[in-house]
């Protein structure tokens, strides 16, 4: 593999923070080498979306694309000490996915292919482990979503979602629940330490598997603060005849510039 100068290696991170307007400038810091770059798809609320990822040796970045290659939005940054990544097998609607778990969001991805998912996977943890020289620290983790469309009722009252009676996600736990069942407030610290959300009254307890009942507290966002999650409408679908295929620079070789 040919080695990239200090100057080469910059560019190559200015050029991701240009792609992101005003916005992308917080990535311009000194040190920071762009490790690898491509397109994944991002489970998302109501359905998939293509991304556009790009690892540095201490952030994961992503973002939603608005002209391939060259334009992104709603740039996303997550320290790596913070994310801690899980294997999945293939399911029913994504193949070669993983999730990724942050203390403010957790989610899943997945590649065009098994190369491209252990490729993002080991460089991910690679430079992680350098970043933290192999001591995780503890944290407390966002738990996914459960998509819209998996279930018709709120799950605290069972009653039926409907034109007025609107989904909200609790993002502590991921359940679908309806407003009268989140009406109550308050902080979930690693989420969000300076904001009060909506709670889902404890109307019903929720059994799983294991016959534990969930009577944590939960947090919601409002109509309001879920439209800022809102989707493009996009088909990943469509990306993927044209996506090109991972690139991957290996730290090791960013070579001082003579």
């Amino acid at each position: 593999m040919d080695q990239l100068s200090d100057q080469e290696n910059w560019d190559r991170v200015q050029a991701v923070a240009n792609s992101f307007g005003p916005a992308g400038k917080l990535l311009l810091q000194s040190g920071r080498v762009l490790v690898g770059e491509g397109k994944l798809v991002k489970q998302s609320r109501k359905k998939r979306q293509a991304k556009a990822f790009f690892l540095f040796n201490d952030v994961l970045v992503y973002g939603s694309i608005v002209l391939n290659g060259r334009w992104h939005k709603k740039l996303k940054v997550t320290p790596l000490e913070d994310i801690l990544l899980e294997d999945l097998e293939d399911g029913v609607r994504m193949k070669n996915q993983w999730l990724i778990r942050t203390p403010r969001k957790s989610f899943y991805v997945s590649a065009a292919s098994y190369e491209e998912k252990r490729a993002w996977i080991e460089h991910i943890e690679e430079c992680k482990g350098r970043v933290t020289q192999g001591g995780d620290r503890r944290l407390d983790f966002a738990n996914t979503w459960i998509p819209d469309q998996a279930s018709a009722v709120c799950m605290r009252c069972s009653s039926k979602f409907t034109g007025t009676r609107r989904r909200h996600h609790c993002r502590k736990c991921g359940f679908l629940v309806c407003g009268p069942c989140s009406r109550k407030r308050a902080v979930i610290a690693h989420i969000d330490s300076t904001k009060q959300l909506r709670l889902p009254e404890l109307t019903r307890q929720r059994w799983d598997s294991g016959g534990k009942s969930d009577e944590d507290e939960l947090e919601c966002y409002s109509e309001e603060e879920e439209a800022e999650h809102s989707l493009e409408e996009e088909d990943p679908s469509r990306w993927m005849d044209s996506w090109s295929p991972y690139t991957y620079i290996n730290p090791e070789h960013i070579r001082p510039q003579t």
